[in-house]
């Protein structure tokens, strides 16, 4: 999916590239054609350019991805990620699937700069002007509305079902028709992000806001690589925000129980289990067994608890059916489940156990999700009956006396170096700590997304600067210095990543809130917007886009005068 990500970033990439190369050299093919080229002929010209190009992007990448599968297996295993002991494996088929995919994103994405190249008219030799105008408005924004319309749709459906696959569909609708759109939003909110620049910086902030308003749809297509990635970035930090509280509450929600022993590794002893419940001070316990279980055809994990005194210990908040089902020898079930499965109360479901083989059971109450217990809950009599000699996974203890009976039950299992003692708080902060750590990973995978948009901000502004080289040989010319250049070239920088930013965290955080509500029955109950987090995102783009700026800065300081304006 990662990879697919960058992938699909990189294709904005290579369509902009493309379409300034066309553009500059509209005098160059409009020769060709008065000379004889035929469309057909100036078509396959420029695919065959970009077949090139992504020929030897992609033997070079195929490089640069053994050095980073290095890094990324360090990186999963800092995230606590387990990967199989052994060797990085190339295989032959990863040169001829990279080859392919390499070559096959860079044609798909000129096609678009490629039939422009054959709608040039031969009268074009003889105009000077440039050709970056955006010729038809209106079919643009017919396209992308209804591109971005469609995504939307396809993405409420695919979060309802739940399909994934109409998710990613979606999600790259909303995005090329986001992309199709921002033309009609840039020049205005190009000025308004670089009016700031201009009165702090002087006349190399204008310039630069002049340049990025000038040509709005370059604007947006260089701006549209940074948008997906900080889209991506916006929407798991919504995700992951909700998730974090949703994770609090719903410890909250799951268990009354003061303490909760549990092994670091492995399972509890009998003996542990016993040596806990039977501390001064312990009022309550209740065991939690948990296995591997066949339901309806699919391997599920079975959890059983001890019914004597699970209202002191468990919270299970019913939407059908009763806890007092348990100890009937019937099963109970999430919501989340029952909702997917089309199950109710009363209802008879397979199931099948490694030791007892296949039997059926009666649903006798449904529960909202769970953060201990997950799907399946049933009576320690009945999960004994179905495993032989199971250890338990946890205890939970209610207790009358505070900090001592915590202090007294560590004591209590000192000989136990596997087993962990945790407090209710203690139990939140690991469950958010896991959370927090898949989302860092997560993160860290997007950046490369992210790392790829900026890459295009650098071309962007490489071929900016090699177009306006005469424009920028006047400049200095009439006295603008070498600094003032780089300037005038940072400040399109940070506009171009401000304008990407400000457009992708706003569908980020409209994706991001789609997926929490999708998510509700799945324990995702708390919707949270990090709006400081999404405000140091766009910070984040600035500063990353200023440095993106500086190699093009140099270039376009270093031109020399009188070369700059003989130039063509």
């Amino acid at each position: 999916m990662f990879a697919f990500i960058s992938l699909f970033v990189g294709a904005f990439t290579i369509f902009n590239t493309f379409s300034i190369i066309v553009g500059q050299r509209t005098r160059e093919l409009a020769l060709l054609r008065i000379v004889g080229a035929s469309r057909r002929q100036v078509f396959r010209s420029v695919l065959a350019e970009a077949a090139a190009v992504g020929l030897v992007s992609s033997v070079i990448g195929l490089g640069l991805g053994v050095l980073a599968a290095v890094g990324l297996e360090a990186l999963l295993r800092a995230f606590g990620v387990a990967l199989p002991v052994g060797s990085l494996v190339f295989e032959a088929r990863t040169v001829v699937v990279g080859l392919a995919v390499g070559v096959g994103v860079t044609v798909v994405s000129a096609i678009g700069p490629a039939r422009r190249a054959v709608r040039i008219p031969p009268v074009a030799a003889l105009d000077d002007r440039g050709p970056d105008r955006d010729v038809s408005p209106r079919r643009r924004f017919a396209w992308g509305a209804g591109m971005g319309l469609a995504g939307v749709v396809m993405l409420a459906i695919g979060l309802a079902k739940p399909a994934i696959q109409l998710v990613g569909v979606g999600s790259v609708g909303i995005f090329v028709g986001a992309a199709m759109l921002a033309p009609a939003v840039a020049r205005p909110v190009a000025g308004a992000i670089g009016r700031p620049l201009a009165r702090l910086l002087g006349e190399p902030g204008t310039l630069g806001r002049e340049n990025c308003m000038r040509s709005p749809l370059r604007t947006a297509q260089t701006a549209a690589a940074l948008m997906v990635g900080l889209a991506l970035v916006a929407a798991m930090a919504v995700f992951g925000a909700s998730l974090s509280r949703s994770t609090t509450s719903s410890v909250d929600q799951a268990i009354s129980a003061d303490l909760l022993v549990s092994a670091s590794s492995g399972q509890l002893s009998p003996a542990a289990s016993a040596a806990a419940s039977a501390v001064p001070g312990v009022t309550a316990s209740t065991v939690v067994y948990r296995s591997g279980f066949e339901f309806d055809g699919a391997l599920s994990t079975l959890t059983g608890v001890s019914t004597a005194h699970l209202a002191d210990t468990l919270i299970l908040r019913m939407t059908a059916g009763s806890p007092a089902a348990l100890s009937q020898g019937e099963l109970l079930i999430d919501s989340t489940t029952a909702t997917s499965k089309h199950l109710s109360v009363g209802n008879m479901v397979p199931v099948k156990f490694a030791e007892t083989g296949s039997s059926t059971l009666r649903i006798g109450g449904i529960y909202q999700a769970n953060a201990l217990i997950q799907s399946f809950l049933v009576s320690d009599g009945l999960f004994l009956a179905h495993y032989a000699h199971p250890d338990p996974a946890a205890v939970l203890l209610r207790t009358n006396r505070g900090a001592a009976v915590g202090q007294a039950v560590t004591n209590a299992l000192a000989s136990s170096p596997n087993v962990q003692v945790q407090t209710r708080a203690q139990f939140e902060q690991a469950q958010t700590a896991s959370v927090n750590r898949l989302l860092g990973l997560i993160y860290a995978l997007l950046a490369l997304a992210v790392l790829v948009a900026l890459i295009g901000i650098v071309n962007t502004l490489m071929l900016s600067v090699f177009e306006r080289t005469r424009e920028i040989g006047l400049l200095r010319a009439i006295g603008m210095r070498r600094r003032q250049v780089r300037t005038m070239i940072r400040s399109e920088a940070v506009i171009l990543a401000i304008f990407g930013a400000i457009i992708g965290v706003i569908i980020g955080t409209g994706m991001g809130l789609a997926l929490v509500s999708s998510l509700k029955q799945q324990g995702i109950t708390d919707t949270v917007v990090p709006v400081p987090s999404l405000l140091l995102f766009v910070l984040i783009a600035a500063l990353l886009g200023l440095v993106a700026a500086s190699w093009p800065a140099r270039r376009a300081a270093r031109l020399d005068v009188l070369a700059a304006i003989a130039a063509d």
